[in-house]
């Protein structure tokens, strides 16, 4: 009996080894070869015959929606299952995505569930579900902070920078709507308002607000430092607690058109912001695994606009 053979593509050594990670554990018999661009993935596919694609969207060369469009325009690959897996999660991402032809749409952060259903989705209607459930599957870890250290631990390669060259990283948040039946669970489309956190008795010192998206939910924070490699956050402590090496999307809301740029990474250190065991704020250090030219100018500009429009402070 023939594997069952996916084809992962991210720019972010981090994300392929989440997704690489899950889905052998759950499928011991799958084949798995992965892309660090949209370019890489091409070639592959160019040469090799590929079951699935789980493929992100902003990358350096050829951009997710690209190879999408590609493989849409090829014989043998115009019905081949494609998954985006991305932090675009506007409508209207959606909705180019689905007119371009993707057969189905994960939201970063995503849990080990939410990727498993849409894999199974995926190659369930195109017949190659039975293969891969043939193989027993062992016992799953749905811990995501748990893969996520396995990720950093296992010895692989430093991240590699996304960057979609056509695609500008900072989109106009789609106005609230219901979501079209591929779109993501938890995304922008679905997801409050940027605003301070609610509460009087909020950290002061911040120069700015944003979202933090989690594999179990969003929360509202405070951005206390801004660097080239990571943000400093403050967020309103709940019964849920973050967990270190949680995949995270953190949201940042700026300019005078309300643009929002999304910054993939996972979260490198949590504790008190107050000296005290019941501390009702918690600090975050949120370390970006986006890396490419482009992300990193943006986020340059952030920071030197930080002083003169108290918006931002550069952290270390």
């Amino acid at each position: 009996m023939s594997k069952v053979s996916v084809l992962v593509v991210d720019d972010a050594s981090f994300i392929r080894d989440l997704v690489k990670k899950c889905l052998r554990n759950y499928f011991p018999g799958i084949r798995i070869e992965d892309a660090v661009n949209g370019k890489k993935a091409q070639s592959l596919l160019a040469r090799e015959a590929f079951d699935l694609v789980l493929c992100d969207w902003e990358m350096p060369e050829m951009s997710g929606l690209e190879l999408l469009t590609w493989c849409r325009e090829q014989d043998n690959l115009k019905t081949m299952p494609f998954v985006m897996v991305t932090s675009r999660g506007d409508k209207e991402n959606v909705v180019q995505a689905i007119q371009a032809g993707v057969s189905g749409y994960v939201s970063k952060p995503f849990t080990n569930e939410q990727l498993l259903t849409k894999v199974k989705q995926a190659l369930n209607k195109v017949g190659k579900l039975d293969t891969l459930m043939n193989s027993a599957p062992t016992k799953m870890n749905s811990a995501f902070g748990n893969d996520s250290l396995s990720a950093l631990t296992g010895g692989k390669a430093g991240v590699v920078a996304p960057a979609a060259a056509p695609v500008n990283p900072f989109a106009k948040p789609a106005a609230a709507a219901p979501a079209p039946a591929a779109a993501p669970s938890r995304g922008l489309l679905n997801s409050p308002p940027i605003k301070p956190p609610a509460s009087s008795a909020a950290p002061t010192g911040g120069r700015g607000q944003g979202q933090l998206r989690l594999p179990n939910g969003i929360q509202q924070c405070v951005i206390k430092a801004l660097s080239l490699k990571e943000a400093l956050l403050v967020v309103k402590r709940t019964d849920t607690l973050p967990q270190v090496l949680d995949s995270a999307v953190l949201d940042l809301e700026q300019g005078d058109n309300a643009e929002t740029a999304r910054l993939n990474g996972y979260l490198h250190a949590i504790v008190a912001h107050e000296q005290k065991p019941d501390s009702e704020w918690l600090q975050l250090t949120f370390r970006f695994v986006d890396q490419d030219a482009q992300k990193l100018d943006y986020i340059s500009r952030l920071i030197a606009r930080g002083t003169a429009q108290k918006h931002f402070v550069p952290g270390a």
